[in-house]
C-alpha cells in the first residue's frame, strides 16, 4: 500500500487545508468491516477478539485504498465464519465501510470489492 495523503475538499477556514493519509481510510474500513457479524478478520490478520492488540499498520493489510478525483474504491480481503451466508455478510460489509468512510472523512465512496480469502471454521462446527 502506498503511503499518498488524500487532500479533502472543504471550506476554506482560517485553519487552511485539512490532508487525511491513505492508512486512515484503510484502517476505518477495516475496523468497519470488523465490526459486521460474520466476518472474522481481514486476510492477513489475526481474529478480532485480538485486533486491539495488534499494531495499526497489520489491521489494514488485507485492505487497499485507491483515490480519484476524491471517489475513493476499497478493496477488502477478508475471513468469514462458517454458517453465514457469504452475499449477505458482503452486502453488510459494504454498506458498513461505506457508510464508515463517507461519514468520517467526507470522501465519497465509489465501491467497496470483497474477495473471501477463508472462512474460519470454529471447533465447535
Amino acid at each position: 500500500m502506498e503511503n499518498n495523503n488524500i487532500t479533502l475538499r472543504s471550506e476554506e477556514t482560517a485553519g487552511g487545508s485539512v490532508q487525511i493519509a491513505d492508512d486512515v481510510v484503510a484502517m476505518i474500513a477495516a475496523l468497519a468491516a470488523g465490526e459486521v457479524e460474520g466476518v472474522s478478520s481481514l486476510a492477513g490478520v489475526i481474529t478480532n477478539e485480538a485486533m486491539s492488540k495488534v499494531a495499526m499498520k497489520k489491521l489494514t493489510r488485507g485492505v487497499r485504498v485507491d483515490l480519484l478525483d476524491q471517489l475513493v474504491s476499497i478493496d477488502l480481503s477478508i475471513v468469514l465464519e462458517y454458517g453465514y451466508s457469504i452475499p449477505e455478510t458482503c452486502r453488510k460489509v459494504q454498506e458498513k465501510v461505506k457508510s464508515s468512510v463517507e461519514n468520517m472523512t467526507g470522501l465519497t465512496v465509489e465501491d467497496v470489492n470483497i474477495r473471501i480469502a477463508a472462512v474460519h471454521m470454529t471447533k465447535g462446527k
